[in-house]
Order: structure tokens, then sequence, then C-alpha cells
């Protein structure tokens, strides 16, 4: 009996054990769920790459601080470009420029594309920038640059805001890169990588463009003949889920002008960035153009503290630069003539 009554009052402590066990673990994934998303918080200053501190520096000296538009050198510039590459009538491929039965001949690797009737059912009407122009426009690159800035109330502020490469900007990222989104661009190498081409589900795909609103998405869709069919699934799936997206593809014969015009001015990239086009448009339909989150190198203007590559992941910058990169230079070369501003550190004080 006594043997009974000791096995009883040890299975009553085990089942005790068990239950505040069970208790404590679900108490932790409760809290675990519901901890709130982490501020991001700057970097620690650490030792600057070699050469680095030398570039920024020069950088320094270069960029004028006190900005001030310059009229006459902007609508001299602005009417170069627009002579030179029109892209305010010719940039985006449309049922007007681009008819069924038309050949679209690739920028890199010159494959020729023939406008079926379904590929022309997918192109806009007419060039969303043709009859429209804008006082001021913020073109929003992706650099760590731009991480506790407090620049997302300034970007928004401008009437047209121009986004690269479909980057976050709700939850923790808004204050620093503001919410506004009127045009998105997206490399069709995102929905290869990211979205498995988009050939099986495309919720993940369809989800992430919801933070974008109404805004315009612009895709370089006929730089290489391979990317074709999977722009078309985007632009399938966008319409099949009734996201309120309006999808744009960048002309090729537009693309060729630019990168010309750019050659013309010293700048012979191998690869022009998204912000280049972006911003060589913005100069011919907006008065004011304002940058943000492009800088080339790998720690801070300002405190020199090391950036990650982008504002929203821990991606180390890899590339040890040790000149100024062309297609940065004429950023600020633009920015010291009143073309354009450029801004450079926190926009809290704005300056580098």
């Amino acid at each position: 009996m006594r043997k009974k009554f000791s096995i009883m009052i040890n299975l009553l402590c085990l089942g005790s054990l068990l239950t505040t066990l069970i208790w404590y673990t679900l108490e932790d994934s409760f809290v675990e769920l519901h901890r709130p998303i982490p501020q991001r918080s700057a970097p620690k200053p650490s030792e600057l790459c070699k050469g680095c501190k030398e570039v920024i520096d020069k950088v320094k000296k270069l960029y004028n601080q006190t900005w001030k538009k310059h009229e006459e050198n902007y609508h001299r510039f602005s009417l170069q470009l627009s002579i030179n590459c029109n892209g305010s009538n010719n940039g985006i491929v449309t049922q007007e420029n681009t008819p069924v039965g038309s050949k679209i001949v690739c920028d890199k690797d010159r494959s020729v594309i023939s406008v079926t009737p379904e590929l022309f059912k997918i192109f806009i009407k007419e060039n969303p920038f043709s009859k429209k122009r804008w006082d001021t426009c913020s073109i929003v690159g992706s650099g760590g640059i731009l991480t506790n800035s407090g620049c997302g109330k300034m970007i928004d502020s401008a009437d047209f805001v121009i986004r690269c490469n479909l980057p976050p900007v709700e939850n923790e990222f808004h204050n620093d890169v503001g919410m506004k989104t009127n045009l998105v661009t997206a490399n069709p190498s995102i929905f290869m990588n990211k979205y498995g081409s988009l050939m099986g589900r495309r919720r993940a795909f369809a989800d992430s463009l919801h933070q974008y609103g109404n805004s315009l998405l612009l895709f370089p869709c006929f730089s290489y003949g391979g990317t074709r069919p999977v722009c078309q699934r985007a632009v399938y799936a966008i319409e099949d889920m009734d996201i309120p997206i309006q999808s744009i593809f960048l002309n090729p014969r537009y693309l060729e002008r630019l990168v010309k015009f750019w050659e013309s001015l010293g700048l012979k990239e191998h690869r022009p960035s998204t912000g280049l086009y972006m911003t060589s448009l913005a100069l011919e339909v907006c008065e004011t153009v304002h940058l943000y989150g492009f800088w080339p190198f790998s720690n801070h203007p300002d405190r020199l503290f090391p950036l990650t590559n982008h504002y929203y992941d821990n991606v180390p910058y890899d590339r040890k630069v040790h000149a100024m990169p062309n297609e940065f230079s004429h950023w600020v070369e633009l920015h010291n003539k009143g073309v354009l501003k450029l801004h450079l550190g926190d926009c809290k004080s704005d300056q580098v």
C-alpha cells in the first residue's frame, strides 16, 4: 500500500513538472510572437577600408553643401536629354509606338521580338510622361546611407516619387525612406531569383506589391530576349489578382540613345544603373530633381561608420572603392551646377 502511494506521489510530481514546463514553453512562444520589431540602430564606427577615407574626403571637397538650383544649367541639360533621347515621348513601349507586327530589338543581346496581339495587349496605350510635368521629383536608391537618415518626410514631400528595384517601404523603413510611390522599377532578375521565375504560386509576389499602391511598375523587359516570358507572367499575375498597379516597359530604343548620350559626356559604364535611367527620365519631366540613397562607398560620409549594401538588409558592402565611381562623379558635378540636388548624409541636417 505504501509502495502504491509512493508511486502516485511521484506521478503527481512528474505531471506537475511537465505542466509547468509546457506552460513556460507556451509563454515563451507567445512572447516571441508578440515581440516588437527591433529598431535599426546605427553601426558602431570601425576601421575604414584602405583608401576609403581619402576618396570620401575628395567627395566632400567637391560636393557643394549650399545648393541652389541654376535655372539656365538645368534647362540646358534637360533640353539636351529631350533632343537626344526624348524619354518623355519614347521612353516607354506603348501601343502607339509599337504596333502589332512590329519588331523590338533588345538593346543588350540584339535579339528580335515580334509583337504579337497577345504581347501588344499588355502595352500601355500611351506614354504616361508625354503630357505631364511635375514640380519636384524624388529618385530613391537603396543604398545603406539611408539607414537612420530620417529622410522619409522629405522624400514623400515630392510631387512624384520613383523607387528602384522593389524595395521595402513599410514598417521600420518608412521613417528613413518614406512610403509614397508613384513609380517603382523591377529588374526581371528579381522575379527569377526571389519568386522562382513566377512559375508556381504567385501570392508572395502579389503581396509584396501592395505597399506601392496604385503606382506605375516599370520593367526593363526588352534588354534581353530571354526575360520577356517572366515579365509577361508578372503582368498576368498583377492582372489576375486585381493589384492596382499599372505595368509599363522601358523602350530599348530609348535606352540605346540614353547610353550614347552619357557616353558623349564621358560616362562609359559597362552596365548603367537603374538610377541613371530614372534620373535621366526625371530630368526631362520634373522641374526639380532630388536624389536619395546614392552613395557608392562603404562608409558614411559624415560619421564614417560602415554601411550595409542596402538599407533593408545586413549584407556588408563588399566593394573596396579606391576611386570615385564615374556615374557618381556625374551626380556630384550636376549637383554643383545646380541641375539636380544630391542628398548625402542625414536629412535632419542635410549636410555631408
